[in-house]
């Protein structure tokens, strides 16, 4: 096998070469193949094909990252989970069934790999259910009567105040927003992906991003009060 640094240049993250297991060499690819499906991607994979593996990584690398950053403390912790998930994901590629996409099975992997660390770190608790907001209150704060507030969160033009509202919400919220609208996870996949009911996943979304809208909003409040302080 070839040297297991091959992932950690492949996802931008740091690895520990000397300790890797081997089987992260999967993650060199000399030539892409960006015609292929995922299926069939993860299919070579799973019968030893490294390259098509490899294409894999380099096309779902990026967004399983921006997931599990919201899932896990820090930057450290996320690309220690992701890491793990794409082993797992190559240990697991045979037992595939075509049950949904293979992104969305990657963050079915990605989150468990998340639980776990979590779990392992001493860092998980268990999440209390927040007391219930009235759907009035979560559009007062996120400003009903003045613009749309979902359209508000969802057509913020600036990326960077996105994120650190994202960052602000409560771990489900901020796993549901970034499923379905960060990485455009269809709502049946979401659904599936958390356990939920269509219906209560689309509950669960809409209080989400007023909450998402209402973070928005205080932030550019902010902003104008230190510019005109």
């Amino acid at each position: 096998m070839r040297n297991a640094c091959a992932l950690s240049a492949r996802l931008h993250v740091g690895f520990d070469c000397a300790a890797s297991p081997s089987v992260l060499a999967y993650a060199v690819a000399s030539e892409t193949t960006p015609g292929d499906s995922d299926v069939l991607l993860l299919e070579r994979g799973a019968a030893g094909d490294e390259r098509a593996f490899g294409v894999l990584v380099d096309r779902h690398g990026g967004a399983v990252r921006r997931y599990v950053r919201g899932l896990v403390s820090d930057d450290a912790a996320a690309d220690d989970v992701l890491q793990q998930t794409f082993l797992d994901a190559y240990r697991g590629a045979a037992g595939f069934r075509a049950e949904s996409q293979v992104r969305t099975w990657l963050f079915r992997i990605a989150r468990n790999a998340a639980w776990h660390h979590r779990k392992r770190e001493a860092r998980f608790q268990p999440v209390e259910e927040a007391e219930v907001e009235s759907l009035l209150e979560l559009g007062v704060s996120a400003g009903w009567g003045a613009a749309d507030p979902e359209l508000l969160a969802l057509r913020a033009s600036r990326r960077e105040s996105l994120w650190a509202a994202i960052q602000t919400l409560e771990p489900s919220d901020r796993e549901i927003v970034l499923l379905r609208d960060v990485e455009e996870i269809s709502g049946e996949d979401v659904a599936g992906l958390l356990g939920l009911s269509l219906a209560a996943m689309k509950s669960r979304l809409h209080h989400a991003r007023l909450r998402l809208a209402a973070a928005l909003r205080a932030a550019d409040a902010s902003a104008e009060e230190a510019a005109n302080a």
